[in-house]
């Protein structure tokens, strides 16, 4: 999906695409507003609960790619019959993990984020991209 992005101008993009959020709570307007334009316009149901968890799950990539990833490089929302589809590239190779509670006693803040998401969003996928960094990609089942 990112590789589209970069071959295609950005005029052909949609708004959502061409803006790269700076901060958690931009990308979670932008979610709720696409969320709300495209469920309207495909007559999709959307209740307020997925939308909720969308919301967290974007709050949840995003800070991660910004507190471990070296910033966020790209950023995308879509909506259809299988969910609210969030997709949040940073500069950073390295996985996310999960940390532990005895973790924490060792100086690791963190690591709560990334369990919540895997268990709000029905298919988490996590891609190398070519150019080093990566692109998380969660769904949110529209339930």
């Amino acid at each position: 999906m990112l590789e589209m992005h970069r071959t295609r101008s950005a005029a052909t993009l949609p708004e959502a695409c061409r803006r790269i959020p700076s901060r958690p709570a931009e990308a979670r307007r932008t979610v709720e507003r696409v969320v709300t334009e495209r469920c309207r316009a495909r007559a999709l149901p959307c209740p307020a609960e997925a939308v909720e968890d969308a919301l967290l799950v974007t709050s949840e990539l995003t800070t991660n790619a910004l507190l471990h990833g070296g910033g966020i490089t790209g950023f995308d929302v879509d909506v259809d019959s299988g969910g609210v589809r969030v997709s949040v590239s940073d500069r950073s190779d390295e996985l996310p993990v999960a940390h532990r509670a005895a973790d924490e006693r060792g100086g690791r803040p963190g690591g709560r984020g990334w369990p919540i998401v895997c268990r709000l969003a029905r298919d988490v996928r996590v891609a190398e991209l070519p150019c080093g960094g990566k692109c998380i990609t969660a769904v949110v089942p529209l339930r």
